[in-house]
């Protein structure tokens, strides 16, 4: 039997389009000869869907679209098996489903049995739970189907113990006869998430002697990027684990992915082995390719062409200014240098230096008359109600929220879409100026910590020609200098914080890990009050990042929609330090 693997990309709700890329799909399926195309969870209606599921006449169009894909995959491809994801309603339930198609029509229906219900999932919203396994045969081979975390079993996210109660999948298909288990899956990246989902297939594999291969979803769909990881692993006691890897697709990659199974289990230590492309690529690397697919994606799918960002010679804006130039093409991108009195004379040059690096067309703006006629007209009126009229935090931000300003013109003006550049260090700690720097429709770096970002800059410059650059675009300046928001002077962020590599650690432990200030110490050994004040700070601030832009999620917990803490609320952690 060949197995082809597809890592669709589908636009959320774009049913007939999605439709006619999974006929395209099995249009190229075609050519290596393949008995079974299995394709991504939910790929008809493409994931999430969320609430798109609540409204008439939405899935009935879905049911629709996909007996009309089954007549015509008969006709296109009569034999060949193609699993789709899609929703699935009947008797009373709406489902989580494969539909394997077969011949013209809809041969068989497997519904989800594990749904996931933490960090961004949501699926005990919409969906009914199976218990039933299905298996089908394909060319002399039965063939068990699994949808995402019927293989994952929470494993993968720490939510092990929410399934403990129901039956696995697996053994189910086993004991059914099943010799392979495909898994179509739509799991969001993840650092990290990709050597822990390839162990879990690995492990499966060889404690139930069955070959599993599994495909995952392509892009992003709104904050969630989906890295296509397209595998398959047979047993094999010989081999490290119990299991040997015999296909591997590179990851954030739309090719088929195809390997042959045969029907007669001795021969399958005849079946070649597949070079493990993950041990090729570093974390940066798929940081980077995740983020250049997060902000393309995004652009696609609501329909932006062009974007546009502010530029202060710093390593975020840098940073997120070859990303975007990678996504979208130089000629796509704006930037904005914006200097007040407070800017420093290199933070010009260094902007000027990224931009003629990366072939970017860039606008000086200086804000300093703007800002010093807010400050006469403002002084007088603070002077009235007693209040000091020195330059503080107020005049600070005014300098941010000018910028806003000036960049959300440009963005109304032109019909770019504003990127933001802020990282999840500053958004943390609230680092950020609510309807200034925060301005913005998409936030790039929002859950990528300072030292990320240092990485992901060195990344670039050591990569360049990989990352779509003929030379080292960010400034060796912006990554050596401290960092500053130059909003007064001299002014850097370790006035009034730890170094960033504390900040980052806390972060990873309080708000990924959420662990207690009085173990974070024990752990760590960091000063209790400097504990007591980023928890604090973390706490304070989460008004600010209710009202943050949309920011593409790469961590286990990201601050969006995976995390959901009241604004109003008085349960204080870091009284016990």
């Amino acid at each position: 039997m060949r197995v082809a693997l597809c890592r669709l990309n589908p636009t959320v709700g774009e049913i007939s389009a999605n439709a006619a890329r999974i006929l395209d799909a099995a249009r190229d399926a075609l050519v290596p000869g393949a008995d079974l195309l299995l394709l991504p969870e939910l790929a008809l209606v493409g994931y999430p869907p969320k609430d798109l599921l609540l409204h008439h006449g939405f899935v009935d169009e879905a049911m629709a679209a996909a007996h009309g894909l089954a007549r015509d995959l008969g006709a296109l491809a009569p034999g060949m098996l193609v699993v789709v994801g899609a929703p699935w309603f009947e008797a009373g339930a709406l489902r989580n489903a494969l539909l394997a198609m077969r011949n013209g029509r809809i041969e068989t229906v497997y519904s989800k049995q594990l749904l996931p219900t933490y960090d961004v999932f949501d699926e005990d919203r919409y969906f009914t739970p199976s218990d039933e396994p299905r298996v089908v045969e394909v060319a002399g081979v039965r063939v068990g189907l699994t949808i995402c975390e019927d293989l994952w079993r929470g494993a993968d996210a720490g939510a092990i113990t929410r399934y403990r109660s129901r039956p696995d999948p697996v053994a189910q298909l086993v004991a059914q006869g099943a010799s392979l288990v495909v898994n179509a899956s739509a799991s969001p990246f993840v650092l990290g998430k990709a050597a822990a989902q390839r162990r879990i297939l690995a492990e499966h594999a060889a404690r139930a002697d069955v070959a599993v291969c599994g495909v995952n979803q392509l892009g992003g769909n709104d904050e969630l990027v989906f890295d296509g990881h397209a595998i398959a692993f047979v047993p094999d006691r010989r081999a490290e684990g119990g299991a040997r890897l015999v296909a591997c697709g590179r990851r954030f990659r739309d090719d088929l992915v195809v390997f042959d199974l045969p029907a007669d289990r001795a021969q399958w230590p005849s079946i070649p082995d597949a070079h493990d492309l993950l041990r090729d690529t570093t974390p940066e690397s798929l940081l980077y390719d995740c983020l250049v697919l997060g902000v393309r994606d995004y652009c696609r799918k609501t329909g932006f062409s062009k974007v546009v960002l502010g530029v202060s010679g710093g390593i975020d804006s840098a940073v997120t200014g070859a990303i975007a130039a990678a996504a979208l093409g130089p000629e796509s991108v704006l930037t904005l240098a914006m200097p007040s009195r407070f800017s420093s004379s290199h933070a010009l040059d260094d902007a000027r230096s990224l931009c003629d690096a990366l072939g970017l067309r860039m606008l000086v703006t200086p804000i300093e008359d703007a800002h010093a006629l807010f400050e006469r007209t403002l002084a007088p009126q603070f002077a009235s109600l007693g209040l000091p009229t020195e330059p503080g935090v107020t005049e600070e931000n005014i300098q941010s929220r000018l910028r806003g300003l000036t960049l959300m013109a440009f963005s109304n003006k032109t019909g770019a879409l504003l990127l933001t550049t802020g990282n999840k260090s500053e958004l943390a700690v609230g680092y950020c100026t609510l309807y200034g720097d925060m301005n913005g429709g998409l936030a790039v770096l929002s859950d990528v910590t300072k030292e990320w970002v240092y990485r992901l800059a060195r990344h670039i410059n050591a990569n360049h020609l990989d990352s779509g650059f003929a030379r080292a675009p960010i400034p060796v300046s912006s990554i050596d200098k401290p960092p500053s928001a130059e909003l007064r002077p001299n002014q850097t962020d370790q006035d009034s914080l730890p170094p960033y590599e504390v900040v980052d650690r806390l972060v990873e432990l309080f708000v990924e890990e959420r662990l207690h200030p009085r173990e974070i110490v024990a752990m760590t050994g960091f000063d209790p009050k400097d504990v007591a004040r980023i928890v604090r700070l973390i706490d304070l601030n989460e008004y600010k990042r209710k009202q943050a832009a949309i920011g593409i999620k790469v961590s286990g917990v990201a601050f969006g929609s995976g995390r959901r803490m009241p604004i109003a609320q008085a349960w204080r952690s870091d009284r016990a330090l």
